[in-house]
């Protein structure tokens, strides 16, 4: 496993966090979801490769997610301080609101069974409540501990602008990293965003690196349960998959002449951004995270990064949310 400096920070974390959105009880719109023993054994997989950055939320399986991941570290993870555990807030009641922070933060805590998390990331933008209110809140976290660094995940370029700089007027805590959506098929964040974040020395976790399942087969192929059944994934590239059809194609030539998978040729590609550190991949089966291992050995020809992109056309914004218009 490589390890990398989580931004401004001195978190050193593997370059693959694992995705737990896939860890939980099963719900009708996520019946792919693992019980804890898959669980256990997915963990304990990826502990065994030198993995020790693990990605959740107070809302992945309305917090059976945080569950299991704390009762697998339990089992297997002697020292707290090997892993780097990042969890989010905001798809709650009271949304980024103090009380609704103070309150979700120590939800998380328990259901983890920690005394404090390496991330607290919001989990997109809340237009309800003053972005001073939830910076302030955020900071009290990081002065109490429970807290080490602050991240944000798909927000627009000028609200992380915004929230850091209310942030360093007031001598706070700001956000060092974001999880935000970014593929081969979604490239909108080179627009603006990947330039605010090389300017303010921020680093990107993508989320959706593979655009769940989309970039590791052609659509002919077999699919796997969660790809059928994942609605917040059909949601996302339903839309757009005839203008993803032809790059994906490319996806399977490149795979095809370099001998290797799908898979591979695009996570390959994400690597190839300075700004990514440690993309969020979540895993149903141990096959597909020993396949993601294999990253590290491969690399890509400038000439197949351009025939990779080339085709790329302007996406709608799927990730960050845009504030509701009055009726």
């Amino acid at each position: 496993m490589e390890y990398v400096q989580l931004g401004k920070s001195d978190l050193k974390v593997s370059k693959i966090c694992l995705g737990c959105m896939s860890f939980g009880e099963k719900t009708e719109s996520r019946p792919w979801t693992l019980n804890q023993e898959q669980t256990d054994e997915m963990i304990k997989k990826a502990l065994d490769y030198g993995i020790n950055f693990f990605d959740t939320a107070n809302v992945y399986g309305a917090g059976s997610s945080e569950t299991f991941i704390g009762n697998s570290f339990k089992k297997f993870v002697k020292n707290r301080k090997d892993i780097v555990v990042a969890t989010k807030v905001r798809q709650n009641e009271g949304l980024l609101s103090k009380e609704a922070i103070l309150r979700e933060i120590e939800g998380s805590l328990k259901r983890l069974q920690m005394d404090y998390v390496d991330l607290y990331i919001i989990h997109r933008w809340d237009y309800d409540h003053p972005i001073e209110e939830t910076m302030e809140t955020l900071n009290e976290l990081v002065k109490s501990k429970k807290v080490r660094y602050l991240g944000c995940s798909s927000v627009f370029p000028y609200q992380l602008l915004k929230a850091n700089m209310i942030a360093r007027e007031h001598g706070w805590a700001e956000f060092i990293s974001i999880q935000n959506h970014y593929n081969l098929i979604y490239r909108e964040e080179e627009r603006e965003m990947m330039q605010l974040l090389e300017e303010e020395k921020i680093v990107m976790t993508p989320y959706s690196a593979l655009a769940a399942g989309r970039l590791c087969r052609l659509p002919t192929d077999e699919q796997t349960l969660r790809f059928k059944d994942d609605r917040n994934s059909n949601f996302k590239y339903d839309h757009s998959k005839e203008l993803d059809l032809p790059i994906i194609k490319r996806v399977k030539e490149v795979a095809d002449k370099m001998k290797i998978s799908m898979t591979l040729v695009a996570l390959v590609w994400i690597y190839t951004k300075p700004l990514v550190v440690s993309p969020v991949l979540g895993f149903t089966k141990i096959s597909h995270l020993d396949e993601a291992m294999k990253v590290f050995n491969v690399k890509l020809a400038e000439e197949d990064i351009k025939y990779l992109e080339e085709l790329y056309v302007p996406h709608p914004t799927i990730g960050a949310i845009k504030k509701p218009q009055k009726k």
